[in-house]
């Protein structure tokens, strides 16, 4: 259950960390509200590195407490998972941010998002299989 709560607090603060990026550089460019939608502009790149950890953290937190929940021993396998998936969150955002234009993929995004999807459903099996008793 450690490494669960420690990952789910990890991706807790992603998020809020890419939120006060965000609201810095809205200070920094003066722009209260709404985001220029070129790929290149260091705002509309936070805007999104921050709404698409939103968007991923939540769900992975839920099933990572949940396939850890009532475990006497969680797996090795899911606690590695747990782990990559969390850094592959991180790097993800930090792919988005450190691009030059999102209008081209990056390898840290790449890798980021294609490890979210895979650990993603490894964490569904996981909590499948703990729901079964297996």
């Amino acid at each position: 259950m450690e490494t669960a709560v420690l990952c789910s607090g990890l991706l807790g603060l992603l998020v809020f960390v890419l939120g006060f990026m965000v609201s810095m550089t809205r200070g920094k460019t003066e722009t209260t509200s709404g985001v220029n939608a070129d790929p290149a502009d260091r705002l509309y790149k936070m805007v999104r590195a921050h709404g698409n950890a939103a968007e991923y953290a939540p769900m992975l937190a839920l099933l990572m407490l949940i396939a850890a929940m009532g475990a006497e021993a969680v797996p090795a396998w899911v606690m590695w998972t747990m782990i990559l998936v969390t850094a592959c969150r991180y790097l993800h955002a930090i792919g988005m941010i450190a691009c030059s234009t999102l209008a081209q993929p990056h390898p840290l995004r790449v890798v980021g998002a294609l490890g979210t999807y895979i650990g993603g459903v490894v964490l569904c099996v996981a909590v499948f299989m703990g729901s079964m008793g297996g």
